[in-house]
């Protein structure tokens, strides 16, 4: 054995014995809560048909992109992807990008210069946090959502200062005060970055997102709209302005260095970009199953404490790694996917069980799930 994979051995063994070690786990066939699939979309036979007449009816002969969109991977395809996003989006232009991580990274990376200041929430994704570290900025953390604390570090903030926010928190299931801090942002110059990633499909009208439900497009800097969630494809976008987009072709390590996707890919993105309109009914339905399940836990369960009910996610803490890992075990003993969300990724204390809403879902399996969290918690 090779001195690598000794080292490699002790790391796994180490986070064995602190009770974090990562596995990778197969379908089960249980009660969808988990999933980012919000509307359903991913399993959808509707839009899978749309696909497949798409890609059966498109002149392309590629299997692959076959390089880099800056090579050999561009075409008039991802163009006219990117005009249609973006004018969903009601943005001057749009990139996509591989994945959602690939469009955090490239962005936060490449857009602050040194001498400029990077101000994060502390609860952003870590394709965020990745990306910023990347950054030869100066880079901050403020308290989550706290527009006192974002202020007081605007104040001492020096270059350009950006400001990189969720719209809707992955973990938490919370909203950003979008328009505090978008005002915040413009008093004191400051550009505002918000990921659409949990929002994307689930709001505003159609699924264009949080900030465009708040009518607040053209005061925010670059948004990332990711597919793999409730859009049930795969890929991400950035849209902003065309200096934006330039900008990203020419300084994104994480798209000029990658291979374009393909072209069934971008097809199944813009599929699902024309399917949306017709979709309200998902949406409509989500929400009422969100109030449907806030009602049941108001009454039900009112002893218990939750992230939050804002939106599809929803966070029941169970203090203590081992705690929140043996309810998770019970729930899936009783058939729903439901999985522990544990420290360190989320803070000691705050360890909680993810329960994701669908579309799909109905009240009875909402009715079932809360009657057997009744049952575990007392």
């Amino acid at each position: 054995m090779i001195r690598a994979d000794t080292a490699v051995l002790e790391l796994l063994e180490k986070r064995r014995e602190a009770g974090l070690l990562r596995r990778l786990k197969k379908p089960e066939n249980l009660l969808d809560f988990c999933s980012n699939d919000y509307l359903g979309l991913a399993r959808s036979e509707s839009l899978r048909d749309t696909i497949a007449r798409a890609v059966t009816s498109h002149p392309t002969w590629l299997n692959g992109a076959t390089g880099s969109r800056l090579l050999a991977g561009n075409s008039a395809l991802a163009e006219e992807l990117e005009t249609e996003i973006a004018a969903f989006h009601d943005a001057e232009a749009a990139l996509v990008f591989n994945s959602g991580y690939d469009a955090n990274i490239g962005l936060l990376a490449s857009l602050p210069q040194r001498g400029d200041t990077l101000l994060t929430d502390e609860l952003i994704h870590a394709s965020m946090i990745d990306g910023a570290r990347l950054s030869v900025a100066n880079r901050f953390k403020f308290r989550h959502n706290d527009l006192e604390d974002l202020e007081n570090r605007l104040k001492r903030a020096t270059g350009t200062v950006y400001v990189a926010i969720e719209s809707v928190y992955s973990m938490d299931g919370d909203l950003a005060p979008l328009t505090d801090i978008v005002d915040l942002c413009e008093r004191y110059e400051a550009a505002l970055i918000v990921d659409e990633a949990h929002a994307t499909g689930v709001f505003g009208a159609k699924g264009t997102g949080l900030v465009q439900a708040h009518g607040l497009q053209n005061r925010v800097f670059a948004r990332v709209h990711t597919f793999g969630k409730a859009l049930g494809v795969h890929g991400a976008a950035v849209v902003g302005s065309t200096a934006l987009r330039d900008f990203l072709i020419n300084f994104a390590r994480s798209f000029v260095y990658s291979t374009a996707l393909p072209p069934h890919s971008l097809l199944a993105i813009q599929s699902v970009y024309r399917f949306l309109p017709q979709n309200q009914p998902l949406i409509d339905r989500l929400q009422v199953l969100r109030t449907y399940f806030q009602q049941q836990i108001r009454e039900r369960l009112p002893h218990t404490e939750w992230t939050s009910v804002e939106s599809p996610i929803l966070g029941l803490i169970v203090p203590g790694n081992d705690a929140c890992r043996a309810v998770a075990a019970h729930l899936q003993q009783a058939g729903f996917d439901i999985r522990p969300i544990v420290s360190p990724t989320v803070p000691a204390g705050r360890e909680r069980l993810r329960i994701c809403l669908h579309a799909f879902n109905s009240e009875s399996e909402i009715d079932s799930l809360v009657q057997t969290l009744k049952y575990f918690g007392e």
